[in-house]
């Protein structure tokens, strides 16, 4: 272990989510109490029961349930509860900033309009900007297993919504689906001002890294894991200041890796890259931001400089203006330094 204390020290550290799936954070007993609510069934008959289905052996496996329980949201009040719920948990673990990816064609396919879903996310994050002093961006994402022809339909409702909106993201089934099916609507996206990141390198070969940054025009990608198989890569990754959102439990949770110890993390640290941690779906995979920086803090041994590395590195690839971006970052060498 890197020091005494250790989990004691992450939970004080401030830290920014940037790579959260609000979906993903939708915790069993608030399912079944949403479904009761809303008079929907569940394929699972007690809270027991769906936690045990939380084991993947691959991301279509997790995806397959994640739709499942994403179809009990029906009214603005389930998404609104959804959010809120998540913005609690992550205020306990001293989470100052999030960007949340909502992904509104999980819903719009299901006859639910595209206003239900960002008013209940909308409404929750500013009462948590208010109450829980958490600052926010909020990221739509593409599903990348559909076509692009439907993604342009959820740029169109997006647009009355485009003051809450910051950037648009692509995630779903990746093997398969490379980000040169979306170029179009990237680009069409760039053009309403919305920022632009990408799953890749996640399941799919670094291939989708290259393509996510040369056609998509990425500013940042989701995942990455696979990266480390190119130099040229790293170095590009390096020079351009392409921050990565690493996902470590998620990555064990659905076999990326075998085990946290072969996590590749600490290796990006040492060659420059600005790699960050994160929840990604934490309802499902086990943990959120704490357990993430502990698990992995944990199996890597990092040690006190490389922690605070990853929770700088997040205020660094964050949409946050520069002055706020420095005073959290002093915050959090202010923290390290009075340990």
């Amino acid at each position: 272990m890197a020091f005494p204390n250790l989990k004691k020290v992450i939970k004080g550290i401030p830290k920014a989510e940037l790579h959260l799936h609000i979906e993903g954070s939708f915790e069993p007993e608030l399912m079944f109490q949403i479904a009761k609510r809303n008079n929907i069934i569940l394929d699972y008959d007690s809270i027991d029961s769906l936690k045990k289905a939380y084991q993947f052996n691959n991301l279509q496996e997790f995806l397959d349930i994640y739709y499942t329980g994403a179809k009990v949201l029906l009214y603005e009040q389930d998404f609104y509860d959804l959010t809120w719920a998540y913005l609690n948990k992550v205020h306990d673990q001293n989470v100052v900033h999030v960007e949340v990816f909502f992904d509104p064609q999980t819903h719009t396919d299901r006859g639910v309009d595209f206003a239900v879903v960002i008013n209940g996310i909308y409404k929750a994050l500013e009462k948590a900007k208010q109450e829980l002093n958490i600052s926010y961006k909020l990221i739509m994402s593409y599903l990348r297993h559909l076509s692009e022809e439907e993604a342009f339909k959820t740029l169109e409702s997006s647009l009355p919504y485009k003051d809450w909106i910051d950037g648009v993201g692509l995630d779903s089934s990746e093997i398969g689906n490379p980000p040169s099916k979306f170029v179009q609507v990237f680009k069409a996206s760039a053009k309403h001002g919305y920022k632009l990141v990408a799953h890749a390198g996640e399941e799919g070969p670094v291939d989708y890294i290259w393509e996510a940054l040369d056609l998509l025009k990425v500013i940042r990608i989701d995942h990455g894991n696979r990266c480390l198989d190119d130099e040229k890569l790293v170095q590009r990754l390096v020079k351009e200041k392409i921050p990565l959102t690493l996902c470590p439990l998620s990555n064990v949770a659905l076999k990326v890796i075998s085990k946290m110890e072969e996590h590749p993390v600490a290796k990006m640290l040492e060659k420059g890259i600005i790699a960050t941690i994160h929840s990604d779906d934490p309802a499902y995979f086990g943990g959120y931001m704490n357990a993430n920086f502990y698990e992995t803090a944990k199996a890597l041994n990092l040690n006190k400089r490389q922690i605070m590395q990853l929770a700088i590195n997040a205020f660094e690839a964050s949409w946050l203006s520069s002055n706020v971006k420095e005073k959290h970052i002093l915050e959090v060498k202010n923290y390290f330094n009075s340990l």
